[in-house]
């Protein structure tokens, strides 16, 4: 059985209540197969399971859509209970941010202002603060994120160094449907048409990631995409450098269909250029 838990003196009281080393897995809720997969690497790497639903207020833009964004806390609950969770941390943005906005936020540095950064200015500051935050309250020894949101992980990675936080970063692969589609909550606002359209995001990174140049990957990929609202199509390295080199790289992907806005992205293998190509 979960141990739900909502303010700060119940969490620390169950956290302390957790022996060895513990998980943490942090959500938003609207939980999937996506989700569900997060837990389960989490549960086998740990000697607890620790996982958090919360909206986070501080990472959505004006325009964007946090009072839309689905609560589903029953059935995120089961999930959790269907994957072992020993202590579910469910809070209000009263008891996340109890002297109200943050004066003080974490600043993501120039990777956060680029890609989704540049569609989504101030994102990264409310993602890096309330993981920071809930890092801390947590006491986890691992904290397990999607490569889903890449660049989302990336930035999570630099601050845990930088700030010299005492916990390790586990990415999971990401999780897809048997059509290609990358599992977000945000597909439940897809209509069967913008559905099929989407399968457009995932058909170009992998006829990006079947190429060996930076030019054939973004062009194959960019075929792919045609008539759709990109926002962006990226080549860029492993650890989102600009100059993705030989070797590991990373395919990203940001795109609308209807009023939907999705992303994926996918790992790429680049060849080192012909000397005539240099």
């Amino acid at each position: 059985m979960t141990d739900v838990v909502g303010t700060r003196a119940e969490l620390a009281a169950a956290r302390a209540a957790l022996p060895g080393t513990v998980a943490v897995v942090m959500t938003m809720g609207a939980l999937h197969e996506g989700h569900a997969m997060l837990l389960r690497e989490a549960r086998k790497s740990a000697d607890h399971l620790l996982a958090t639903v919360f909206v986070n207020p501080l990472q959505f833009g004006p325009n964007e859509d946090f009072t839309r964004y689905p609560r589903t806390f029953e059935a995120d609950l089961a999930v959790c209970e269907r994957e072992g969770v020993d202590v579910l941390f469910a809070p209000t943005p009263e008891v996340m941010y109890p002297h109200g906005d943050s004066e003080v936020t974490v600043h993501p540095g120039p990777l956060g202002e680029v890609l989704e950064g540049a569609v989504r200015p101030g994102h990264f500051a409310g993602v890096l603060t309330v993981v920071c935050k809930l890092l801390r309250l947590t006491g986890a020894d691992l904290a397990f994120f999607g490569e889903k949101d890449y660049q989302q992980l990336t930035l999570i990675r630099a601050m845990v160094r930088d700030l010299e936080l005492d916990v390790e970063i586990v990415g999971v692969p990401t999780v897809r449907e048997l059509d290609g589609l990358a599992l977000s909550s945000r597909n439940r606002y897809l209509d069967d048409a913008q559905r099929e359209t989407a399968l457009a995001l995932s058909r170009a990174l992998r006829a990006g990631a079947a190429q060996r140049g930076a030019a054939a990957v973004l062009a194959a990929a960019r075929a792919e995409l045609a008539g759709l609202e990109v926002d962006y199509l990226a080549l860029r390295g492993a650890d989102l450098s600009e100059d993705p080199g030989a070797g590991p790289a990373r395919l990203l992907v940001a795109a609308r269909v209807g009023t939907t806005r999705l992303i994926d992205n996918i790992p790429v293998h680049l060849d080192a250029p012909h000397p005539r190509e240099s």
